[in-house]
């Protein structure tokens, strides 16, 4: 009789399991029509295309739903390429000596290079590469928007794995994870937290230059992608007030549907891998965890889904342990050092070679009176950038750590931060030249507010995370210390988040430098208002395609980057990651 009973019940379950719910069509009509958008947009990106031929693009507001989508696509492709690049790149950093040596100073120097550097050498070989074919252009906005979207997640991943707690690294090795399954179960997992607030500011940002990687306009060469970018460029070359409110209407919705879509489920998902949460907080919660909670065919197919990536985790090949080196002899030890001398002096060797072949490219068109006075314009954006990072901390680690200590308060922060981020300076060109000419201001000063709204939140968004990372036994025991007033921010808030700042800070000034080819030009239908400095001189040789002088800004714009990285970031990064760890 009972196995009677129990087949009976095992009969029932799987009727239950076998018919669907609302929930079920609700979440297979969610899940086929972003299959459904992904093909529609894969088709519009693979149609024919011969360079010089116009790509017509309408101010209707009709067209944004569509445009809209193509700039999303377009930032997602680039995404998943930063996200597969930061844990390659960044665990290569934080594991290995010598590859630290050289990546995190190339990041500093890439970082550094402005988007129309990029798009000046990248368009012409995608184009060649995919012949007819809009594949061409396509490729090369979405590399531009990955260089703005990939290194403050590179470096933020970098941060967290030489910032992972002693406890927990004895933990993995008394488990006897091998190092493909510790970066798995413990590398990657602490890193998250920090990283998705980097993921999102990363998406923020790279809406900052959609108008340069979708409107390209390199040697008097113009491309003009279907994309909210183009529509934003196309706005701003007729001065239409209306596109532009559409334009900002579009965004804001866009921006609330990735947020609803994406963000808001991966912020719930991320609770879980916090260190050391103690405190009974609630949690963030997200409509589409629910609807695939309820969904019967998603929760079994996710309960698939998990026992493959345990499979892909402990896959056997990637299990084996890592065997105890042989002693090595003095003979040995020569060679491996010879290896490794050899390494760097043929590293050296090309890094020599491509820079005498870089100087003769420039000064065979450059005299030295020009370069100095490049250099100048140098120093006055730098001026400009500096103070922009100030005045970002000044506003912005306060407010940070007060937002921070509130989840309730981060929750609905979020959101409006990312929006505030994922403007574009662009539409604010209307304002500032109405205010600049209206008024008869010095455009070198108050261009320079351009580049805070573009970079501040670099830093914002590093500070918040970095407050919300904080143990919550940490928070216990400066309550129990009893500390208050500027002590507790001394040995308790600013030693707690200055990893994070520090990441925040050295980003946000890469982002100001390649924020200041868009800030010092400003374009509004027929006017046109130029600041003293290198981003507008960069963007000028851009445009006229006079790449030996384009070199040249970017060299120097790379120069002065590189200076103030090894000056002041680079030791406050070793501070950061050394003395002000949770070791």
């Amino acid at each position: 009789m009972p196995i009677f009973t129990k087949w009976h019940a095992a009969k029932n379950e799987l009727k239950k399991w076998r018919y669907p719910t609302y929930w079920d069509m609700i979440a297979l009509c969610l899940v086929l029509g972003t299959i459904t958008l992904l093909a529609l947009g894969a088709k519009g990106m693979a149609t024919p295309y011969h360079l010089g031929e116009p790509i017509p693009i309408s101010l209707d507001p009709v067209n944004l739903p569509y445009y809209a989508f193509r700039s999303v696509l377009r930032m997602g492709i680039a995404m998943i390429v930063s996200l597969l690049f930061t844990f390659i790149v960044g665990t290569a950093a934080a594991k290995s000596t010598h590859a630290e040596r050289f990546i995190i100073p190339s990041i500093d120097i890439l970082q550094s290079v402005p988007v129309l550097g990029y798009l000046s050498i990248t368009v012409i070989a995608f184009i060649a590469l995919f012949p007819n074919s809009l594949l061409g252009p396509e490729f090369a906005a979405i590399f531009v928007i990955f260089t703005a979207q990939v290194w403050n997640m590179t470096l933020s991943f970098y941060q967290s794995l030489k910032s992972v707690p002693t406890d927990l690294q004895e933990a993995a090795r008394v488990l006897q994870l091998s190092a493909w399954q510790r970066f798995w179960r413990l590398d990657a997992p602490f890193a998250m937290p920090g990283l998705l607030w980097n993921v999102m500011m990363s998406m923020s940002g790279s809406w900052f230059f959609v108008v340069a990687s979708e409107a390209i306009t390199v040697n008097n060469q113009e491309i003009t992608l279907p994309g909210i970018g183009s529509y934003i460029a196309l706005a701003i070359q007729q001065a239409d007030m209306h596109a532009i409110v559409y334009a900002i209407i579009a965004m804001f919705m866009v921006i609330l549907l990735y947020d609803q879509m994406l963000f808001r489920p991966l912020n719930q998902w991320i609770d879980k891998f916090k260190f050391e949460q103690l405190s009974e907080e609630p949690t963030s919660s997200s409509w589409v965890i629910t609807l695939f909670q309820h969904a019967k065919w998603l929760r079994h197919s996710g309960r698939f889904l998990v026992v493959i990536w345990n499979y892909f985790v402990n896959f056997p090949l990637f299990r084996l342990k890592p065997v105890a080196a042989p002693h090595k002899t003095e003979w040995k030890q020569s060679v491996s050092h010879f290896s490794v001398v050899l390494w760097y002096i043929l590293l050296i060797a090309a890094l020599v070679v491509a820079l005498a072949t870089l100087i003769h490219f420039v000064f065979s068109s450059v005299t030295l009176k020009e370069a100095g006075h490049v250099t100048w314009l140098g120093f006055v954006t730098a001026f400009r950038v500096t103070a922009m990072v100030l005045l970002s901390s000044i506003i912005w680690i306060p407010l940070g750590v007060w937002i921070g200590l509130r989840p309730s308060v981060a929750r609905i922060a979020q959101p409006i931060i990312q929006f505030a981020a994922s403007f574009p300076v662009n539409l604010f060109y209307p304002i500032m030249v109405f205010i600049i000419v209206t008024y008869g201001l010095n455009v070198d000063v108050w261009s320079s507010p351009l580049m805070i709204l573009g970079a501040q939140w670099y830093i914002a968004f590093n500070v918040i995370a970095g407050v919300i990372a904080l143990p919550k036994d940490l928070h216990q025991a400066a309550g129990s210390l009893d500390l208050k007033g500027w002590l507790w921010w001394k040995r308790f808030i600013l030693p707690g988040i200055f990893p994070y700042y520090v990441t925040g800070a050295i980003t946000a000034a890469g982002g100001a430098w390649n924020a200041s080819i868009v800030a010092e030009v400003l374009n509004w239908g027929s006017t046109h208002l130029v600041a003293t400095g290198l981003g507008a001189y960069v963007t000028q040789q851009s445009i006229i395609g006079d790449f030996p002088r384009l070199a040249l800004g970017i060299c120097i714009m790379c120069f002065y980057v590189l200076v103030f990285n090894k000056v002041l970031w680079r030791p406050l990064y070793r501070m950061a990651t050394g003395r002000f760890s949770l070791n």
